[in-house]
């Protein structure tokens, strides 16, 4: 329990700048600082040894209760800048919850997703000072606690109980240096104690996370998106990071998209495994091109989740025993209708398609793999048979069909070079489909949404079909799919039966798809009433032709497809399922 008491807080301001806080409390006024704001946080760090003080002692984290105005704060880390510690380590740590100062000062925004800054603001101090001790153990250093004066007398209880917590360990050797002490143990909270889950979500690019934070928000389950960056090649300082986020947010799991961030090593999944958290891997591309160089995949706690049903055996033999299959979803916030489409508009076409030409990305791929000239001049054989084949692995495939160039294969430069002809084979294979389906619209003066590639591929633009640069998907393709009266969908070529996110972007904005036949596609949507569907590209052009002359035809698709999207498909619906999933399996408290 806490003394926390009410107060008002209030700007001081001098030429346009923020120069001090000044605090009503009880009818009583003070000020933060006063008129030597800037000075008197910095005299704070007056004594503070940024590095290890002699040989064999531990360096020092500091810990500032209070932000304050940033003085302290900006001098921190510009000062540890020149020290040994990697830039993505914590190099601080922040204790402050007063919510009327934050939003006077904007530091903890400015900080929220600072890699150097780990903020606690858990309104137990007991969980604070565990969730320090363990930031600690993980980065091997020892707190030092520098306190701003007004806090304390903000909230005594509170910072007063912090304070004396962190004193009691001010110089002491690290936890993780004790003998026979787990520098784990104040991590290892009670999994999923509280109505809604916490939620880490640890990715190293956006991908799906505004539709999981979002979600997460609407369901009222608490999210953290700790977006760590792909460059961060250093083992120990990968950890720290993520181990100083597990600290301070104390997640009941966490959340990663293809596998993004579980390093190939596995030395995320073994720190998983040692903090008993449970890992959530939710896979929208094919795993087999993903977890192939993975010496441990999978934590001892873990669940995957996977868009393509056909690829659960893969994951249960990589090592997951708990694996699930989730199609994608729609985020009907963003993918909505947006009234009557105007044929006048720029955007207006007939006939469209938004993708890319794969073009670019395979010459890429073929170039890092450096296959046998034979095997190089055979890829576009190779890729157009096992796009017709019901055969998900590059590998059998080619011990199967193609015998001959099985030598070359297995005579590619290790795994990397292995993985990149393999996705070489898939994304020509995709190539030669989309230009294939495209080519029997061409009649029909399509509109192609994408990369430059397509010039290459179609080059009479202007004259048989027109084409768009490529879109942001949130902020432009909700407006573009209305204004289509056919949207074509054509599938990736990694997916032989599974169905991909414009199968459910373009009804929930209320627009018209024909899609090609997936396996999995009658499972989601009723044949006929909500789908439309075509089983070969020859199929394309009088199937096209047959709904531009019926509009009330699509309307009575696209609507039907919508509802079921709103009742079924929605990333609300996702997330309550992982939700549900997770907690079953991993529930402790």
């Amino acid at each position: 329990m806490t003394d926390s008491r009410p107060y008002e807080a209030a700007a001081v301001s001098h030429d346009g700048a923020l120069t001090d806080i000044r605090l009503t409390q009880a009818g009583k006024t003070r000020h933060l600082f006063g008129r030597s704001a800037h000075s008197g946080e910095l005299r704070l760090l007056d004594s503070l040894p940024l590095h290890a003080p002699s040989p064999g002692a531990p360096a020092v984290l500091p810990v500032l209760i209070g932000s304050g105005l940033g003085h302290a704060l900006t001098a921190l880390l510009g000062a540890a800048a020149s020290g040994a510690a990697p830039l993505s380590e914590p190099r601080l740590a922040v204790v402050d919850r007063e919510a009327p100062i934050l939003a006077l000062t904007g530091i903890g925004q400015v900080h929220a997703a600072d890699p150097r800054v780990a903020w606690f603001d858990d309104p137990d101090p007991e969980a604070v000072l565990a969730a320090i001790a363990a930031l600690c153990a993980a980065t091997g250093r020892a707190p030092v606690p520098l306190a701003l004066p007004a806090y304390q007398r903000l909230d005594p209880g509170y910072y007063g109980a912090i304070l004396r917590g962190l004193a009691s360990r001010a110089g002491e050797a690290a936890p993780a240096a004790r003998p026979g002490r787990d520098p784990f143990s104040a991590c290892r909270s009670p999994r999923f104690a509280g109505e809604r889950p916490r939620v880490l979500l640890l990715t190293s690019r956006l991908f799906l996370s505004g539709e999981v934070v979002a979600a997460c928000g609407r369901l009222g389950a608490p999210c953290r998106y700790a977006q760590i960056g792909e460059d961060e090649t250093d083992a120990e300082a990968f950890l720290a990071r993520v181990a100083a986020e597990v600290a301070a947010f104390r997640p009941d799991f966490v959340l990663t998209f293809n596998h993004l961030c579980l390093d190939r090593e596995g030395y995320l999944a073994d720190l998983l495994s040692r903090l008993e958290l449970p890992l959530a891997s939710w896979f929208a591309d094919n795993p087999e091109l993903i977890l192939g160089n993975y010496v441990r995949p999978f934590p001892s706690h873990a669940a995957a989740f996977t868009w393509d049903a056909d690829t659960t055996a893969f994951l249960v033999k990589s090592g997951c025993a708990n694996v699930f299959h989730l199609p994608l979803a729609a985020d009907v916030t963003r993918f909505r209708p947006a009234g009557e489409p105007d044929p006048g508009h720029p955007l207006a076409a007939r006939v469209s398609f938004v993708g890319n030409s794969m073009l670019a990305k395979t010459r890429t791929r073929l170039a890092h793999a450096a296959p046998h000239p034979e095997l190089a001049a055979r890829l576009t054989d190779i890729a157009r048979d096992f796009g017709q084949s019901p055969e998900r692995s590059v590998s059998a495939f080619l011990a199967s069909r193609h015998p001959d160039m099985l030598a070359h294969y297995r005579a590619l430069d290790g795994p990397g070079p292995t993985l990149a002809f393999e996705t070489a084979v898939v994304w020509e294979a995709t190539r030669l489909y989309r230009r294939d389906c495209l080519a029997r619209v061409m009649p029909l003066f399509p509109t192609i949404v994408g990369d430059a590639g397509w010039l290459e591929t179609f080059p009479d633009e202007g004259r048989l079909w027109r084409r768009l640069p490529e879109m942001a998907y949130y902020d432009q393709l909700p407006g573009f799919y209305p204004h289509t009266q056919v949207n074509l969908n054509i599938t990736s070529r990694q997916m032989k039966g599974a169905v991909n996110q414009r199968v459910f972007d373009v009804p929930a904005c209320g627009a018209f798809l024909v899609t090609d036949r997936q396996e999995q596609m009658d499972a989601l949507f009723e044949p006929g009433r909500e789908s439309a569907v075509y089983t070969h590209p020859d199929e394309l052009p009088d199937m096209v032709r047959h709904y531009l002359a019926r509009p009330g035809e699509r309307r009575r698709i696209a609507q039907a497809a919508r509802r079921r999207i709103l009742a079924e498909h929605t990333y609300d619906r996702r997330m309550e399922t992982i939700f549900a999933a997770m907690r079953r399996l991993f529930a402790t408290g």
